[in-house]
C-alpha cells in the first residue's frame, strides 16, 4: 500500500505540472475553457501574465511534491506529504470559493483521497 499511497501523490504532483502548463503554455480558449473564465478576459495581456505566475506556482510546487518523494522516507515523508496535500486542498477550496467550483473535484479531491492513503496506509 506504501508504494500505491507514493504513486496517488505523484500523480497529484503531475497534475499541478499539467495545470502549470496550461496556465504558462495553454491558448487562451483552452484557458478560458479549463478555469471558466471570459475568452476576452484570458485573452487580456495582463490576464496570460497572471495566469503564467500562477502556473510557475503550480508546476514548481508539483516537482517539489515529486523530489520530495525522491529525497526523503519514513516519518519525515509521511509529514511533508501530510502537509503539502493538506495545502493543496486548502488552495482547492480557496479556489472553490473563488473562481470555479470544479476546482474542488480536479485538484482538492485527488489530494484528499492521497492524503486519506498517506494518513493510513504510509508508514
Amino acid at each position: 500500500m506504501q508504494i500505491l499511497t507514493l504513486f496517488l501523490v505523484a500523480l497529484v504532483a503531475l497534475e499541478h505540472i499539467g495545470i502549470a502548463g496550461l496556465e504558462m503554455f495553454g491558448k487562451p480558449d483552452q484557458q478560458a475553457k479549463a478555469f471558466d473564465m471570459p475568452l476576452d478576459f484570458v485573452k487580456d495581456k495582463h490576464a496570460q501574465t497572471a495566469l503564467a505566475n500562477q502556473g510557475i506556482y503550480n508546476g514548481l510546487l508539483g516537482v517539489l511534491i515529486l523530489a520530495m518523494i525522491l529525497f526523503f522516507t519514513g516519518t519525515t515523508l509521511k509529514i511533508i506529504m501530510i502537509l503539502l496535500m493538506l495545502y493543496v486542498i486548502i488552495v482547492a477550496v480557496y479556489g472553490a470559493m473563488t473562481a470555479t467550483r470544479k476546482i474542488i473535484f480536479l485538484q482538492g479531491l485527488p489530494a484528499f483521497i492521497a492524503l486519506i492513503f498517506v494518513l493510513f496506509f504510509y508508514r
